[in-house]
């Protein structure tokens, strides 16, 4: 009932190394949006699933995530909009979210700080939120706090006890951050 909160478009985890948007923290943390009201829009990039071409190493990815944003923005015109994702979909995320004026938010679970740049995600002024798993055995909990230290205001980050970098037996724990970070966000009061 009512227009929707926001608009999140989730990226799924590294498609090279099983990622999809069937993904348990992306199913999990779509979810927990839309719960706090929001509509969600998870795809496949490039050659996943039933998605047509092939891995491009990052630069395709992005092309597909800013083609799912036109898409959202075009389906909720009104409505403002968040980028998340998870894993290699935080990466692609943010930083096409950073550079996009549609985008007031941006959302990283689990971040590659340590594989990739992030350089317009840690430029950007937008509200950023960050969650990560305590033991993650891929990307340390130490670089995602300097990661962190680096960003600039407004920002905020979670980090899940014990949790490895897919969250295992963990992935609602995910959504309940999700729920409790952005609950009562809006980018209109930032």
């Amino acid at each position: 009932a009512g227009a929707p909160r926001a608009a999140v478009v989730f990226a799924h985890p590294l498609p090279t190394a099983g990622g999809t948007m069937h993904t348990k923290v992306v199913y999990q943390g779509a979810k927990a949006l839309a719960r706090i009201g929001c509509v969600v829009l998870r795809f496949n990039f490039r050659g996943v699933g039933r998605s047509a071409g092939s891995w491009d190493k990052g630069r395709g990815e992005m092309d597909d995530y800013r083609a799912a944003v036109a898409f959202f923005t075009a389906e909720h015109p009104d409505v403002e909009m968040w980028a998340a994702g998870f894993s290699f979909g935080s990466y692609v995320a943010t930083t096409v979210g950073a550079d996009d004026d549609r985008i007031c938010a941006l959302v990283a679970i689990a971040p590659p700080v340590d594989r990739y740049e992030f350089a317009s995600v840690k430029m950007s002024i937008k509200p950023k939120f960050i969650i990560h798993g305590e033991s993650d055995e891929l990307i340390s909990i130490k670089a995602v706090r300097q990661f962190y230290a680096a960003l600039k205001d407004p920002k905020e980050l979670v980090e899940i006890d014990r949790a490895d970098h897919l969250f295992d037996g963990q992935a609602s724990e995910v959504g309940d951050a999700l729920e409790e970070l952005l609950g009562d966000f809006s980018c209109k009061t930032q």
